[in-house]
């Protein structure tokens, strides 16, 4: 994944100034030479994510800002724990507040999220990846997220990896013309990946020479089938990948149908914020 810190300075810097915008009006109720400490609180059991975001929000405001950790990126705490101890400038804190809520309970959302998958199919051969189904202008802040919950990051965007999907494939004239033309212009390193909507599908792409397929929106027992029928077409290894109506009832089923990857849009596109409280002492 590429630095984080540029990015992790962009991000914050966008969301302060969409929130400060001229000024913080309220804040300024506050003597400008007040201090004040702080404590973050989880009021459920989560996967802590997003403390540099976190960190990175009051600093940018006041320098000499004191935040002590109890807990790190990728740890579960649980309802009730003090996460982490702030002390700085009354006013500094107050502005960063929300913003700096904002990315560690959406971070520990995804990461928690993510948990939930990683440990279900723990056992199998499958791991969970992640989609660009992310929040704009916060991809590799997600994809982190992610990899702290337990999860692999997929293509960070349509330039690191290539994705031949259903209109790709129409618009290229058929699979096997597909993968050749992806062949010639994939750069070397570039995983290039083919998605299939039937056995049938799947078979052309075997014949194709495919490495890396998805299995799009396959029924427990289609992925099964896929599973057999790769192992007996291929002629070298072939990554298969499960997507699509894949939900934590049934992804352990999917997991133990033997395929290598499951990727879940979900993880960071339809998130539940986690409860957290910064109370000031």
């Amino acid at each position: 994944m590429q630095d984080l810190h540029d990015e992790i300075r962009a991000n914050v810097q966008r969301a302060l100034q969409e929130d400060i915008g001229s000024g913080d009006l309220t804040a300024s109720l506050i003597p400008d030479d007040k201090a004040l400490q702080a404590t973050v609180i989880s009021r459920g059991n989560a996967v802590l994510c997003g403390t540099q975001w976190f960190d990175t929000c009051f600093v940018s405001l006041a320098v000499d800002t004191e935040i002590e950790w109890f807990a790190k990126d990728g740890e579960t705490v649980q309802a009730g724990q003090i996460l982490c101890k702030v002390e700085g400038n009354a006013r500094a804190l107050l502005t960063a507040e929300r913003s700096a809520l904002n990315f560690l309970q959406l971070l520990s959302a995804v990461a928690t999220q993510t948990r939930r998958y990683a440990d279900a199919v723990a056992g199998t051969s499958a791991v969970i990846v992640d989609t660009r189904k992310t929040l704009p202008g916060l991809r590799l802040a997600q994809k982190y997220a992610v990899a702290c919950g337990g999860g692999v990051n997929h293509r960070i965007g349509l330039y690191d990896g290539i994705l031949i999907k259903e209109n790709h494939i129409i618009a290229a004239g058929g699979i096997q013309p597909a993968l050749s033309r992806a062949r010639e212009i994939a750069p070397p390193g570039v995983f290039i990946q083919i998605e299939v909507e039937s056995l049938a599908e799947l078979r052309e792409a075997l014949a194709a020479d495919a490495r890396m397929v998805l299995l799009d929106n396959f029924t427990l027992d289609q992925l099964t089938d896929a599973v057999a029928l790769t192992r007996q077409q291929a002629g070298a290894p072939v990554i298969l990948e499960a997507s699509g109506n894949i939900t934590l009832d049934n992804v352990r089923q999917a997991a133990e149908t033997g395929v290598d990857r499951i990727s879940i849009g979900s993880l960071t596109k339809n998130i539940q914020a986690v409860d957290l409280s910064m109370r000031f002492i």
